[in-house]
């Protein structure tokens, strides 16, 4: 007998405490860049970069809760998250890239 779609996926409840925790270390990475002296013009991006970033996570975060109280569109709400989520950790692992070969 095939499982319900609860019993299968129900990622949001990964979800929500993931992009929150992301959420906080975008905001520490932000700190984190002010202190640390690099070119200008890797600076702006990297800003940019960590705003989309904690954006995406807080979409993320949102959608996903969503998806937990919702009853009808929860799997829309789950899939979008998803989907959110997965573009942040995109922005996240370009950051990091970034700065640790310090390119633009």
């Amino acid at each position: 007998m095939p499982e319900s779609y609860d019993e299968k996926k129900n990622v949001s409840k990964h979800i929500l405490p993931t992009s929150s925790n992301l959420l906080g270390l975008c905001f520490i990475l932000i700190n984190f860049l002010k202190f640390w002296k690099i070119d200008r013009k890797i600076d702006l991006v990297l800003d940019r970069f960590v705003g989309i970033a904690i954006t995406l996570f807080l979409v993320a975060s949102i959608f996903s809760y969503m998806s937990m109280r919702a009853r009808k569109k929860a799997v829309f709400y789950e899939r979008i998250a998803d989907i959110i989520f997965l573009i942040g950790l995109f922005f996240i692992t370009v950051i990091s890239l970034m700065i640790a070969f310090e390119v633009l």
